[in-house]
């Protein structure tokens, strides 16, 4: 792979908004690095089933997806195997009927499926697709390279997007804590009882109501916090 095209892959990483944008925008620069390839996917195994994370633009809709069905395929067989998988010509290809028909029905005439290693998954493929048998023959290396190249960019987005979701869920056990702190001291300071009294009793009532926890606690300090009705007294 050329420097020039290792230097536009980071720099798409760096202006990616987001996972979905940075591999939908690999998988069209994948399509102008390797010659003869007509569309590309990326496949990988999560929560134990195969999916499709991104397509290039003009991949049929389903290519992939049949595979995943059949539990078999070219890009299926490379991302459990760890082993390229290329067909070279679809009409002449016995390894997977149901697949190649469907294939060839929406004018692919070869594919070629080569594994990408990717940090907690167990398996992963960049699929590249041609329309005429044998197009993707002298393209081997070039596809190889840049899968190679993009398994590193896939790493550190995946990285990256599991770091914001611990974080989120860092800040969401946060402030679950805070209000059920908040609700502890109400309650202490209303029934002069101590913290684990009061926790209990909360618990006690989440568990009788069928309310959540951090729910039945965000309701009293709401009610506790909401201003008072001038006219009567009492709070609103």
């Amino acid at each position: 792979m050329s420097s020039e095209t290792s230097d536009t892959l980071d720099q798409a990483m760096v202006r990616s908004s987001g996972l979905d944008t940075l591999l939908h925008d690999l998988t069209d620069r994948a399509v102008r690095a390797v010659p003869g390839a007509a569309a590309c996917s990326i496949t990988v195994r999560r929560a134990g089933r195969l999916l499709t994370l991104a397509g290039s633009d003009g991949l049929p809709s389903g290519l992939d997806l049949r595979q995943y069905e059949n539990g078999s395929g070219p890009c299926v067989d490379a991302a459990e195997t760890g082993d390229e998988q290329y067909a070279p010509d679809l009409t002449t290809e016995s390894r997977w009927p149901p697949y190649t028909r469907y294939a060839l029905s929406v004018g692919v005439g070869c594919v070629l499926a080569v594994p990408i290693d990717i940090e907690d998954e167990t398996g992963a493929a960049l699929n590249f697709y041609g329309e005429e048998p044998g197009a993707l023959g002298a393209s081997r290396e070039a596809a190889r390279a840049f899968a190679g190249r993009a398994g590193d960019a896939i790493d550190v987005a995946l990285r990256i997007e599991r770091g914001r979701r611990s974080a989120a869920d860092v800040r969401t056990a946060l402030l679950s804590r805070s209000v059920i702190d908040q609700a502890i001291g109400i309650l202490m300071a209303r029934e002069r009882i101590d913290a684990s009294i009061a926790l209990e009793r909360l618990r006690r009532i989440s568990q009788d109501r069928n309310v959540k926890l951090r729910d039945l606690c965000d309701q009293l300090v709401a009610r506790v916090s909401r201003p008072s009705d001038p006219a009567s007294g009492r709070r609103k």
